[in-house]
């Protein structure tokens, strides 16, 4: 118990910057050597920020309290009317006391707003699907072009959305299972608006993946070789990283760091990385400057801003160990070297774009 209070302590103090430089260093190091520390110093970090935010509100109610006693009332009953200049001088004389009232009815429709999301989360973190049918685009540029226009997901809207990314080139794709699970079919669709039907070939509650597979007949032609690696280590906290997405009908670029090397509540099948990802970006790659693969987008931390998390790319390998050899061909498995080194960012954003995909899921 006394460890634990101390190790509180000297958390406070290290958020607080109470500690010396060399004290400073030698706990980020503990940070990095014990996830269990990492955890602790980031459960603390929002402890103190939900605290500051609460004290706010409530300086700014006292604020609104004290600025609604300077109002008098009773003058602005008599004077209400008379001429317009009348409400030139009660501005002028009020106009502090109407500018904290003002704020105060912004913070109250902004906290609505926010219970209002918040009960589409699982605890305090949000899985990060999206409902496709609540989102209408008029832009020309987002036509989609149909492969199979026999098939009745050319009629109807899908129903919620994510990314996936290809596993191999001759048909196998992983995303989160929360993205497609309780679907009656799923389509991917690739940056040029190629659509094609998959199903759900292997899934994993316990990490929420799911590996898709092609079921179009010979309507998918296949792709290059993947220009992507899978690493499953190496990664530290602080280092750069990626993710490419589908929160609308394009892909789009975040970019952060990796803040711990757990997730939510410690959860060490999980990074957290700073990078502020919004719906649709469920089943993303996460990936390394390097641009090898190192984990999944799949959940963000409500009213945290950058607190995403993604599974582990050593699970990732695992589902696929699941999967027989002869289905996955020896031509269609991650590169075993970074064809990718050497390429700017640009170039090698381009290059992964091809295997990174939007997915329609259908309910």
């Amino acid at each position: 118990m006394r460890n634990e209070i101390e190790l509180e302590s000297i958390i406070e103090d290290y958020l607080n910057g109470k500690l010396t430089e060399a004290e400073a260093i030698a706990f980020e190091q503990l940070r990095l050597n014990d996830p269990s520390v990492d955890h602790k110093v980031v459960t603390h970090k929002y402890f103190l920020d939900s605290l500051k935010e609460y004290s706010n509100i409530l300086d700014l109610k006292a604020k609104m309290d004290h600025a609604h006693g300077q109002i008098d009332v009773d003058a602005l009953s008599r004077k209400l009317g008379p001429h317009p200049s009348f409400i030139v001088n009660l501005w002028r004389k009020n106009k502090s006391a109407i500018a904290v009232a003002a704020s105060f009815i912004l913070l109250s429709v902004v906290s609505i707003y926010s219970i209002q999301q918040n009960t589409e989360q699982t605890g305090n973190v949000k899985l990060v699907s999206m409902e496709l049918a609540k989102i209408k685009n008029s832009q020309s540029n987002l036509i989609r072009k149909i492969n199979s226009n026999n098939s009745p997901r050319n009629i109807r809207p899908a129903n919620f959305g994510g990314t996936g990314f290809a596993l191999t080139s001759n048909g196998y794709f992983l995303t989160n299972l929360h993205v497609v699970e309780g679907a009656d079919s799923i389509v991917i669709v690739d940056n040029k608006g190629n659509q094609y039907r998959v199903k759900v070939e292997r899934s994993d509650s316990q990490y929420d993946l799911a590996v898709l597979k092609i079921d179009d007949g010979v309507a998918f032609p296949g792709l290059a070789n993947l220009p992507y690696r899978l690493k499953q280590n190496g990664i530290g906290m602080g280092d750069e990283v990626y993710t490419l997405g589908y929160p609308r009908e394009e892909s789009v670029l975040g970019q952060g760091y990796v803040s711990s090397k757990s997730g939510y509540g410690g959860d060490t099948t999980q990074y957290q990385v700073s990078i502020d990802v919004n719906p649709g970006n469920s089943g993303g790659p996460l990936l390394d400057q390097d641009g090898n693969i190192i984990g999944v987008i799949s959940a963000k931390q409500e009213r945290v801003d950058g607190a995403s998390f993604a599974v582990k790319s050593k699970y990732i390998q695992e589902i696929i160990n699941t999967i027989p050899d002869d289905s996955l061909s020896k031509k269609a498995s991650f590169s075993k070297k970074n064809v990718l080194r050497g390429l700017n960012k640009k170039e090698k954003l381009e290059k992964i774009n091809d295997y990174v995909f939007m997915i329609k899921v259908y309910k």
